[in-house]
């Protein structure tokens, strides 16, 4: 079993920001919504705490979420290019250090939280009546996101 102790500070944070960057990615894929979907990837954090403690690899990465500071990126651009990088890298070091299974289980979770924040508020529509649950633009950051996790979206 893969610990936090296992990673370097720099090296445990790349892993742990990642799926709060994929989640920050999807947000500023489309406009709008944005406490709805902090919401909603926060609940997606809750729930993953509540099945993993903090016991394992992923319990460790949830115990306390990120703290990111979006004013770091200038524009949506450089949030998505930056924080595809970063997912990419956290995901190399899994490979290095941790199980074949802990790392599927950190590439579902990042998706959970991303999908999360594609699903938290309607796109387009009037008044709540139609509109689409994930629009094209967040599902365009959802396969970057799935691509940088070297997985595909289920």
């Amino acid at each position: 079993m893969t610990t936090k102790a296992e990673f370097n500070a720099e090296e445990w944070q790349q892993v742990a920001e990642g799926p709060a960057l994929a989640g920050l990615i999807v947000i500023a894929a489309q406009r709008g919504g944005t406490i709805r979907e902090s919401v909603h990837m926060a609940r997606a954090y809750t729930e993953a705490r509540k099945l993993h403690g903090d016991t394992d690899l992923l319990g460790e990465v949830v115990a306390a979420p990120p703290a990111i500071d979006t004013k770091r990126f200038q524009t949506h651009e450089a949030l998505r290019n930056t924080g595809l990088a970063r997912i990419r890298d956290g995901v190399a070091l899994l490979e290095a250090k941790a199980t074949p299974e802990e790392l599927e289980e950190y590439r579902r979770f990042t998706l959970t939280v991303a999908q999360a924040a594609a699903e938290a508020d309607k796109s387009g529509g009037f008044l709540g009546i139609g509109g689409e649950r994930v629009s094209e633009p967040e599902n365009a950051a959802l396969d970057q996101i799935a691509e940088a996790l070297g997985t595909a979206r289920s």
